[in-house]
């Protein structure tokens, strides 16, 4: 400790006076954010010394909506035309444009595009029945499942996922018209394969969870 007399003051100071700075570590967090370098400025990850492997990745969303607009698009009488061939077509385009839409992401030559729609309506037996009419709403939906494939080193979570959400999107502008209150949920990874990371898969029972195989960022 040293004591210092200036002007008739007595001043002490430490080396461990609270008030002095201290240094922190700049040693990153075991899981830190890879899309963020040392000093915390945002930058796109290098992959250059990744192995170039073959990576696959499955998404899923669904919309639902009233079972009258579900009708239409099933019937294909939607004004604007077939409904799940231009949200098909939308998806596609949407997963090769992902790059531009998401700032870090890496632009990425895709083998394969693979748009999945599944309809789920309502029990006819008791679509008419009051005690039915929220739980028939509910119901009333169309999934999306969209798979990306590519051989490179980076993987394709987030063109799969932006795939889904295009898809989405299209659907519910074109039934916009008849339906605004449709609503888009369940928007998840379901399942990636390839990289150094290799398998992961989400749990079935629960979308908020993942199983037991380690998560992986889109670099990996």
């Amino acid at each position: 400790m040293v004591v210092m007399i200036l002007a008739g003051s007595t001043l002490t100071l430490s080396d461990r006076d609270e008030n002095m700075p201290k240094a922190h570590s700049k040693k990153p967090a075991a899981h830190a954010l890879t899309h963020f370098d040392a000093t915390g400025q945002a930058h796109m990850v290098d992959v250059a010394d990744k192995a170039v492997t073959h990576r696959v990745a499955i998404a899923t969303g669904r919309i639902t909506m009233k079972p009258a607009t579900l009708d239409l698009i099933a019937a294909g009488t939607s004004k604007k035309g077939d409904v799940l061939g231009i949200a098909r077509i939308a998806a596609i385009q949407g997963a090769k444009r992902t790059a531009e839409l998401i700032p870090l992401c890496h632009p990425i030559s895709m083998t394969r595009i693979a748009i999945d729609f599944a309809i789920d309506a309502p029990n006819d037996a008791t679509k008419d029945a009051a005690s039915h009419a929220a739980n028939d709403a509910a119901r009333s939906s169309i999934s999306c499942t969209a798979t990306v494939e590519c051989v490179g080193q980076t993987g394709v979570e987030m063109e799969a996922l932006t795939a889904v959400q295009v898809a989405l999107l299209t659907i519910y502008d074109m039934c916009k018209a008849v339906d605004r209150c449709m609503t888009m949920t369940d928007v998840r990874l379901l399942e990636k394969r390839g990289g150094k990371s290799g398998l992961w898969v989400a749990r079935r029972s629960d979308s908020t969870e993942e199983n037991d195989s380690p998560t992986t960022d889109r670099a990996a």
